[in-house]
């Protein structure tokens, strides 16, 4: 039997050093089943060839946009039919590795393949977590795409911008992560609004619940994750729901208001002006053309055709640190 299905994608920027060494440890267990893919509309029938060994564990070995691609598959392609699909493991590989530190896997990636093996081979008790995925449709797509973060407004601004003008610096990850932080900063400064792509656009995010909030935002997040970036915790914000929405005006108070609470741990406990983080099962975004980027893939929200999220039902993972 087959304890663990191993989908690699050669491409992802981690994979251009490891993927030899992660090739060779596959050789050396039979019990593993690699499938490479080099483009996400490869990922469908790597996932038919998956569920035809049944395996015990899928592992995923790439970026967040490589694991977002493989959960739209897994889960909107029906290649398991009846059976029930097995649980998803990250290995700590691309960029930013959010779904990965999320589900306790950090360090060496060849590391993390060797504990996901382990667990495999034996018992999965106290390393099951469910976690419910963003279902984003967006005008006349054929099916919703899913994932686990996304960021909107002068967030998805920045993630661009680090993403074509900074990575191709060859910074490393963490130095190129800062120094778009310092930009984004610097940008709201008045009369510098144009370092970093600019002004972000005014969007419109709009609740099941709670009505509308209107504005020109620095941060906007919807997650399920439950690691969530500044220090909040899973079970503060206002509403009900699984999806979790932080967004912050873009104005330099309530960007250091946000940081400011932020370091002590009191985000959602009490209000922030020009803050806000609640929590909903419906979100829409619409806006003149602003982007949002969902697990590293860009979606524009644009007026009259607003951006739909929505929580799923809660699926496996295996989460390493138990």
């Amino acid at each position: 039997m087959v304890a663990v299905a191993l989908i690699s994608n050669p491409r992802s920027t981690g994979n251009r050093a490891l993927l030899p060494r992660i090739r060779t440890y596959c050789a050396g267990h039979s019990d593993i089943f690699h499938y490479e893919v080099e483009r996400a509309d490869q990922i469908g029938a790597a996932l038919a060839s998956v569920a035809l060994v049944r395996p015990r564990i899928i592992a995923i070995n790439g970026g967040d946009g490589t694991v977002q691609a493989a959960l739209t598959e897994l889960y909107g392609g029906k290649h398991f039919g009846s059976n029930i699909v097995p649980p998803v493991a990250v290995l700590p590989n691309g960029k930013t590795n959010l779904i990965a530190l999320d589900l306790g896997a950090s360090g060496d990636p060849v590391d993390a393949l060797e504990a996901i093996l382990t667990l495999a081979r034996g018992g999965f008790d106290g390393h099951i977590v469910e976690r419910e995925l963003i279902s984003l449709s967006h005008g006349g797509t054929n099916r919703p795409v899913l994932g686990m973060f996304l960021g909107g407004a002068g967030l998805a601004d920045i993630i661009l911008y680090c993403r074509n003008r900074l990575y191709p610096l060859g910074l490393p990850n963490g130095l190129a992560h800062v120094l778009a932080g310092i930009l984004a900063i610097l940008s709201l400064v008045p009369g510098l609004g144009w370092i970093a792509g600019g002004r972000a656009a005014p969007v419109t995010v709009s609740f099941e619940r709670h009505g509308a909030i209107r504005g020109r935002f620095a941060v906007l997040i919807v997650t399920t994750l439950e690691k969530l970036l500044f220090n909040a915790r899973p079970g503060d914000g206002d509403g009900v729901g699984q999806m979790k929405l932080l967004a912050v005006h873009a104005n330099l108070k309530s960007v250091f208001g946000m940081l400011r609470i932020a370091l002590t741990g009191g985000l959602g406990q009490r209000e922030v002006s020009g803050l806000y983080f609640e929590k909903g099962d419906l979100i829409r975004i619409e806006g003149d053309r602003s982007s949002v980027i969902l697990d590293g893939e860009l979606f524009e929200a644009t007026t009259g055709q607003p951006i739909t999220l929505q929580a799923t039902a809660p699926v496996p993972f295996l989460k390493l640190a138990a």
